[in-house]
């Protein structure tokens, strides 16, 4: 199978990346194919994902997912905690 037909997201890593985000519209990166993770490059396409996309009105402090998984995207949820061994960042 090709890399841009996914089934599945890329793991970037088994830990969010913690950043304080300014007022503005971000794209972050669903797939984990961005070389510019946490956001997205548009190296999704191809597949069937989307970027998600968030708006902050004042400068925030947020834990951006960075495995892919979280069900509250862009935030992390701390899914990354139940991927097994096997699923390799």
């Amino acid at each position: 199978m090709s890399e841009t037909n996914l089934p599945e997201p890329k793991i970037v890593d088994k830990k969010p990346v913690v950043m304080t985000l300014e007022a503005g519209k971000y794209f972050w990166c669903s797939c984990g194919l961005s070389v510019n993770q946490p956001f997205c490059n548009g190296a999704h396409k191809g597949t069937d994902f989307r970027p998600v996309v968030f708006e902050l009105s004042e400068p925030k402090k947020m834990a951006l997912c960075l495995c892919k998984y979280t069900a509250g995207a862009p935030s992390c949820d701390g899914s990354h905690l139940k991927l097994t061994d096997s699923v390799s960042a």
